[in-house]
């Protein structure tokens, strides 16, 4: 930028002022997910060696720009953390809409941070927040995260390939247990409204039948995939998501009745109530097998690790050139830009056809 006056002698001066760069704030929210490292990196190397941006981590999510607190984040801050799990930046489910005053803390925090955009890392609750503080204004861009692999507008999330194949590896381990001892094995996976590591992870695995929160089950039918299945010589392996309920209209197991700050209870328990069951009916010894956090933690595929870097890469430039409002998506090989709404709007379910592919292997 160059900006020029006269002198008293009638001089023209120019003088050449230095632009200040772009800070821009990174945070991660949720539950963690392996990958979220990767992107961290990505919007770091790219922001600062393309783009010129300053960047600051706000740490433990939207806690972090809710209550100022923050950490350096360079290039130095984020060598050596492309394989590893988890989150530097911590991570928290809180949300601001549910605090008095929360969204004008995070305003003036923006603010005395000297914060020009966000990069919002999350799933649903996160990104969530992140389009309804973009339609007030708060330039902000959304990178998808979640195992789950329930939001709408890209056809993966980073997170999910790991937690299938934790999941799958689990399920080719427990056949051989499961065949020593004739016995059924109720393996529990993450999914409160969408199976679809169950889905993917059953099918991987040779489960015996894969029960998901998007098609009720009849526990009949459970039983009669298992005798078939005994029958055959083989020992069940039943998958099943923590949120799949059965046909006759029962609730989803919960572990209690707690609810979070976006208003979740927490789920667990459907594989110790599905195994009680299979063994009351059947007479076959019966065992669950909760996987639980093991799904979300520890070294990401290679995949997720390519998808992640790749959303990372792409956010920079979105936040560089202005374009917020957005969240990064996979379509086919390609990461787009798409309206954050689109992420949050509603949730990827599995559909019946492609459960009824699975289908084909119960019993």
């Amino acid at each position: 930028m160059v900006r020029w006056g006269l002198t008293p002698s009638g001089v023209t001066v120019f003088t050449e002022l230095q632009e200040e760069p772009m800070r821009v704030g990174v945070l991660t929210g949720g539950g963690d997910c392996p990958g979220l490292n990767a992107v961290i990196r990505a919007v770091v190397r790219k922001g600062v060696t393309r783009h010129g941006f300053d960047l600051v981590g706000y740490r433990d999510g939207w806690k972090g720009p809710l209550e100022g607190l923050t950490r350096p984040l360079g290039i130095e801050e984020c060598r050596g953390i492309l394989p590893r799990g988890g989150t530097i930046l911590g991570s928290s489910r809180t949300n601001p809409f549910s605090i008095d005053g929360g969204v004008e803390q995070i305003r003036a925090n923006l603010a005395a941070d000297g914060v020009d955009a966000l990069v919002a890392i999350g799933g649903e609750d996160t990104l969530g927040v992140a389009t309804r503080l973009a339609d007030l204004g708060v330039q902000v861009v959304g990178v998808p995260k979640t195992i789950d692999n329930d939001l709408s507008g890209t056809d993966f999330t980073f997170g999910f390939d790991t937690a299938v194949n934790i999941a799958t590896e689990a399920i080719d381990r427990l056949h051989t247990t499961a065949e020593s001892h004739h016995r059924v094995l109720v393996v529990e996976v993450m999914g409160r409204h969408a199976g679809w590591i169950a889905l993917h992870a059953g099918i991987a695995g040779g489960a015996s039948a894969v029960l998901i929160p998007e098609q009720p089950f009849d526990i009949e039918k459970v039983c009669a995939h298992v005798e078939t299945r005994f029958e055959s010589e083989y020992a069940p392996i039943i998958v099943v998501s923590e949120g799949a309920t059965p046909i006759d209209g029962g609730d989803m197991t919960l572990a209690s009745g707690e609810k979070d700050a976006f208003g979740h209870v927490r789920l667990g328990g459907i594989g110790d109530r599905l195994a009680n069951e299979i063994e009351q009916r059947t007479g076959k010894e019966a065992r669950a097998v909760v996987l639980g956090h093991i799904q979300r933690g520890g070294t990401p595929t290679a995949f997720d690790r390519w998808l992640a870097t790749r959303f990372g890469l792409q956010a920079a430039d979105a936040v560089a050139e202005g374009d917020f409002g957005t969240m990064m998506a996979l379509r086919g090989t390609s990461i787009v830009r798409v309206p954050l709404i689109e992420g949050t709007g509603e949730l990827k379910l599995v559909s019946a056809h492609e459960y009824a592919e699975a289908q084909v292997f119960f019993g």
